[in-house]
């Protein structure tokens, strides 16, 4: 899931960037109105986490450029004005969520994860190279034949293509697969990838999970692709 953060404190973006990234999310930060204008309505993100007061274009602005262009992006507008006016100026100029400064961490992340989660529904298909994903109806395609996929299978998938190109350890996906469950058996996840990698790569078909011995996995067109990290 790719988040773009647009804030010009430093002292909150760079550990807000850590955790999110800890948590197996993309983030792209901004400390300018004018870069995180630029980026949000130029690039595909899962969410937005704008602060109201930026230099050149505040969050207010960002969020109501981004309705305009008919984007439905969620946002979460983060500020000190904490009064009933300044709210509703917030959720009527399109954004989704508002939280005060200061907040606590794990307010915060609960906000994004919940936000993630509803704009999820508004996405149909995920896809990368020739491979296609429809979550709706757990189902994949790839050169023009249907696969279908259990439901961890689906989740699995998902969370490759919202990362390509990138390692995932075991233990993102662990954290990501069975959150709130017990943690299953090392070769639980060694199955489950065998599993996938059968639907989706048939013979002839170009291998896209690769493993990253020691380390985790990754999609990848290319086994060598030097943009996996």
């Amino acid at each position: 899931m790719r988040i773009l953060l647009v804030d010009d404190e430093a002292e909150l973006t760079t550990p807000l960037t850590q955790i999110l990234t800890r948590e197996g999310y993309r983030v792209e930060v901004a400390d300018h109105g004018q870069t995180g204008m630029n980026l949000a309505l130029t690039q595909d993100y899962d969410l937005l986490i704008l602060d109201w007061m930026l230099p050149y274009y505040s969050g207010i602005q960002i969020t109501q450029a981004l309705r305009k262009q008919q984007k439905t992006t969620p946002v979460l507008l983060l500020t000190a004005k904490d009064t009933l006016g300044d709210r509703v100026t917030g959720l009527d100029a399109g954004a989704d969520d508002y939280l005060l400064k200061p907040f606590e961490l794990p307010e915060l992340l609960a906000r994004v994860r919940a936000l993630l989660r509803r704009g999820q529904f508004l996405v149909k298909k995920l896809k990368f190279a020739d491979l296609e994903l429809d979550t709706d109806n757990q189902l994949a395609y790839r050169q023009g034949r249907m696969i279908k996929l259990s439901e961890k299978e689906i989740k699995l998938l998902g969370y490759f293509m919202d990362h390509p190109n990138q390692l995932l350890t075991h233990e993102q996906i662990y954290q990501y697969l069975w959150s709130g469950e017990e943690k299953p058996s090392s070769n639980v996840l060694a199955a489950l990838i065998r599993l996938l990698r059968r639907k989706i790569e048939a013979k002839g078909e170009t291998q896209l999970i690769h493993t990253v011995y020691g380390r985790g996995y990754c999609l990848a067109e290319f086994p060598d692709d030097n943009r996996i990290s």
